[in-house]
């Protein structure tokens, strides 16, 4: 399983910061390179608790669907979604956000765990956690500038 953690300095507040990472709509807009859609469960607006997303991407030239779920939620500190069914043996993906003296600090700890054995753990170490690290940065920048602008 890797393992990736990503801490953005946001110079806005937690409530902004917090509902700007649970908007579908913003997911979608970060998401313009791999022309991410949410086509199926809660497909616009603010996500919350237990409520489901289909999600279609193009990645590596193919295109996947994965659902999520919320599984976890404090208002304002943190949410947790995890992958229910989809191209990962597990993902899991934990947001947690604190109030820092220039606005908030904005955590991810992303689990994930590749299908077929030693092989997807092949894969895993030498593409897919920088991959999927790089999807992180870039869908945080626009979190930020985003959250900065309100």
């Amino acid at each position: 399983m890797s393992i990736i953690i990503l801490r953005t300095i946001i110079n806005a507040p937690i409530e902004g910061c917090f509902d700007l990472a649970r908007s579908i709509d913003l997911h979608v807009h970060s998401m313009q390179s791999s022309n991410e859609k949410a086509i199926d469960g809660k497909t616009s607006g603010l996500i919350n608790l237990n409520e489901m997303v289909t999600w279609k991407a193009k990645h590596f030239g193919l295109n996947f669907t994965m659902s999520s779920k919320i599984t976890a939620m404090e208002k304002s500190s943190c949410f947790t979604d995890e992958m229910t069914k989809g191209p990962f043996k597990k993902l899991h993906h934990q947001h947690l956000f604190r109030v820092i003296d220039s606005g908030t600090e904005m955590t991810d700890i992303f689990k994930f765990e590749a299908p077929f054995g030693i092989l997807g753990k092949l894969v895993e170490k030498i593409i897919l956690k920088s991959y999927m690290k790089n999807l992180l940065v870039e869908r945080n920048k626009v979190i930020k500038k985003e959250a900065e602008k309100l």
